[in-house]
């Protein structure tokens, strides 16, 4: 049998890596415009451990539990945790939690450019007097 080159299969490829492309582009700026609206550095979304630094400070946990990022299985209860105080912080409830794991690609830019405001680590800033 011999090899044959498939355009098919390389356009096919191409086009998968540009939608790819746009998936993760949107995600960082969500991610991006989020940290932003919590004070934080927004181009900390694109630095890989030290965007997981700050979202333990937007979520007011304390920063030893970067350590347990770096434990199978224990990363993942850490991370929902994480993402989930995220969401309270932003005064959101389980349904930006379950965004935000399943579908980041929606819920950093729901987060991040929406009216969702930061009310401190884990919702806990008093509401502002009216």
């Amino acid at each position: 049998m011999q090899n044959e080159f498939d355009p098919g299969a390389a356009a096919g490829m191409g086009w998968l890596a540009i939608v790819y492309l746009g998936v993760l582009v949107v995600t960082v700026a969500g991610m991006w415009k989020t940290f932003q609206k919590a004070g934080k550095p927004g181009w900390a979304a694109i630095v890989p451990i030290y965007n997981f630094i700050v979202l333990l400070e937007i979520a007011g946990k304390p920063l030893w539990w970067i350590i347990l990022i770096f434990i199978p299985f224990v990363n993942l209860v850490i991370a929902i945790i994480v993402y989930h105080q995220v969401s309270l912080s932003f005064g959101q409830g389980g349904g930006m939690t379950v965004l935000l794991i399943l579908l980041p690609f929606i819920g950093w830019p729901m987060l991040g450019f929406g009216d969702a405001q930061y009310q401190g680590p884990s919702g806990s800033a008093a509401a502002p007097a009216t």
